[in-house]
Order: structure tokens, then C-alpha cells, then sequence
């Protein structure tokens, strides 16, 4: 199976159009145009009855204690964990495309709603838990939002934008699921998978 994610190539910086965090001079970060990229796929295996499509982040550092603080850096040291970005599952198996900005077209503070979308069904991604303690952005974060890696980590991160080709037609997830929970659920029904990987970093000894 093939995947393509427009303007994103393969171990390249990912453009700032669809980064949630933009770099800033003053602040550090401020929030970007947050739109999903569109993605085309094609040659999926015969029997293939939905897909599901997925982003995620495995360079998240696991302590999150010097993240984005004045005077700290976030050492290449501390073991990372993965960070959901994007989780689609039930995506129809006649689908080859989502277009730009079709998920997601700018920061909505305190999320966009789990279930249906536009195209299959929303994930919750993991803004749901580090929004959680600021009052102005927490709730419930679906769909796709884009990079927004700490501006003071020592090592630049990786997007895995992966589609997965399933003999299912359904995962039966619904409420608040997550990507353990896709994970989960997908394990023994992928037939084929596809995957783009693109970099991306806010701090600026690294850019």
C-alpha cells in the first residue's frame, strides 16, 4: 500500500500550516492554521473493508516537569512516549483521499467533539490531557491537531502519519476512544499499512 501526505516528504520538516504550535519570537509559540493534511493512498489488498488513519508523535518526553519552562531544557535523555495526534477509525474502504483542512482548519479552543466526522469516526488525541490543566483551552480534543512539540526540548520530533487497510468493517469503538484503544481493537485485522514520516520542532537552536 502506498501513502502519500501532500507537502510533507519523507523525513522533511512539516510546514507550519498544519502545526497547532507556531514558532514566536516573543512567546515562544503561538498558535498555528492547524490544518490536517491532505493524504491520498491507493494499492490496498484485496478483502480490505475499512481503513483506519492515524498521526502520532513517539518522541514525547515521558516527565513532563521542564516542559516549556524558563530556563530549562527537556533533556534528549528523558524516555519518550507516544503522543496521538490524529485518529480516525471506520474510514470507509471505497475512501482513498481526505482532503486539506477537511478534519481540522484551525485551533478550537477546548476540542472538537469524539464520534462521527466528516470522514469515519473520531479518536481522542492527547491534547485531551495536556490541555487539561489550563483553564481556557481543557476538554475533549478529537479528530486531528496538529505539531506542537515543547519549544525547549533538545531533540527535534517525528509525525508518523500511517494508514492502515483492515478486514473489518468496523472497529465497534465509540465514546471517548483512544489510540491504545485503536491499537487495541486493529490488532490481528490489518492487512496492509502505510506510513509517512515528517519532522518538526519549535525551538530555535534547532530549526
Amino acid at each position: 500500500m502506498k501513502l502519500q501526505v501532500q507537502g510533507i516528504d519523507e523525513g522533511q520538516p512539516i510546514p507550519e500550516k498544519f502545526a497547532f504550535g507556531v514558532y514566536s519570537e516573543e512567546d515562544h509559540m503561538s498558535f498555528g492554521p492547524n490544518r490536517n493534511p491532505e493524504i491520498v493512498w491507493d494499492d490496498a489488498p484485496e478483502g480490505t473493508k475499512s481503513f483506519v488513519v492515524m498521526m502520532f508523535d513517539p518522541d514525547v518526553p515521558s516527565v513532563a516537569d521542564d516542559v516549556n519552562q524558563e530556563g530549562k531544557t527537556v533533556s534528549k535523555d528523558i524516555p519518550r512516549v507516544d503522543f496521538f495526534h490524529w485518529l480516525l477509525v471506520d474510514v470507509p474502504a471505497g475512501t482513498t483521499r481526505i482532503p486539506e483542512g477537511e478534519d481540522s482548519d484551525g485551533v478550537i479552543p477546548k476540542g472538537k467533539e469524539p464520534g462521527p466526522g466528516p470522514i469515519g469516526i473520531r479518536g481522542v488525541n492527547n491534547y485531551t490531557q495536556f490541555l487539561a490543566g489550563n483553564p481556557d483551552m481543557n476538554g475533549t480534543y478529537a479528530g486531528y491537531d496538529g505539531p506542537c512539540p515543547p519549544w525547549n526540548d533538545e531533540i527535534i520530533h517525528h509525525y508518523h502519519f500511517e494508514v492502515h487497510a483492515l478486514d473489518v468493517d468496523t472497529l465497534a469503538l465509540d465514546g471517548g476512544f483512544d489510540g491504545n484503544d485503536v491499537r487495541e481493537a486493529m490488532a490481528g485485522h490489518v492487512l496492509a499499512s502505510a506510513r509517512v514520516t515528517g519532522t518538526y520542532t519549535l525551538n530555535p537552536d534547532l530549526r
